[in-house]
């Protein structure tokens, strides 16, 4: 390498460390509130570093709550709808992709209309239509969710199905297999980056969220973020900030754990989605 293209790898380097940092220093902030003793907490000026570490303030996240329950909800509301809207996503994504029918394009504009609507201006009439069907406290919402697609998704799947070369295509439809076979057979198992991309992203979306499952589920069916924000209490009714702190520590372990073993997929399905319009 020259001289200037080491230095230019070198400044590459540091603003990635930078940046690195810049993002893994909330987490960080995080861990050692967990750390730390009420006293410290709210000691000014800030303590940023514990005296002694109080590890037992994880013990008491774990022990305080039904912890392993309410991970439980979350895995499996997560895992549910990951898996549904995965699957649901990559049909309309094919079927914008590779089949033909009148007002496909207009229509695919509408959905990418959608995107730019923020989800808090649907929550209320959500709401307002569940409970009018009696799907309060129950599952059933994230089933529908994920069984309607994401926006998001159709485009990522739409993207990466248009570039599959239509030889491969007709190759099938000569051999006599439908578009249904077409789809499961050949294009689901070659789009496999964007499937794994999908589940992350969507797994990650529902993991993170809070107000669904606050306003939809009870306290015993609810998910670990409600259990969080509502548990922790000493004797008095006082939230108990280090013990919470804790908690969210081990809330964001199984996403990170997720993303460390799927990142290289993650980052191949966003090269790959954008190589055909």
């Amino acid at each position: 390498m020259k001289a200037t293209d080491r230095a230019a790898a070198g400044r590459s380097y540091v603003l990635l460390m930078l940046l690195a940092v810049l993002f893994a220093g909330p987490f960080l902030w995080l861990v050692l509130a967990a750390l730390k003793t009420l006293v410290e907490w709210v000691a000014v000026p800030i303590h940023f570093l514990p005296e002694a570490p109080q590890w037992n303030n994880f013990t008491d996240a774990v022990t305080q709550i039904n912890f392993l329950a309410y991970t439980g909800n979350s895995l499996f509301l997560s895992g549910m709808y990951a898996v549904l809207v995965t699957l649901s996503s990559a049909l309309v994504g094919f079927g914008f992709a590779r089949l033909k029918g009148r007002g496909k394009r207009p229509l695919f504009v509408v959905l990418l209309a959608t995107m730019m609507l923020p989800s808090i201006l649907t929550l209320i009439p959500t709401y307002v239509l569940f409970s009018r069907v009696g799907l309060v406290g129950t599952y059933w919402p994230w089933v529908l969710w994920g069984l309607a697609a994401s926006p998001y998704l159709v485009f990522l799947f739409r993207q990466f199905f248009a570039a599959i070369p239509r030889d491969l295509e007709d190759a099938a439809i000569i051999d006599g297999c439908g578009y249904g076979r077409i789809f499961w057979r050949i294009f689901l198992p070659l789009s496999r980056p964007v499937v794994l991309t999908s589940l992350l992203l969507s797994f990650t979306w529902m993991w993170g969220d809070y107000l669904a499952p606050a306003l939809l589920l009870d306290i015993d069916h609810t998910t670990l973020s409600v259990a969080i924000t509502q548990s922790y209490r000493n004797p008095h009714g006082d939230y108990i900030p280090t013990v919470q702190a804790a908690a969210a520590a081990l809330y964001v372990v199984p996403v990170m754990v997720i993303f460390l073993f799927a990142q290289r997929y993650f980052v191949r399905s966003v090269a790959t989605s954008g190589l055909k319009g």
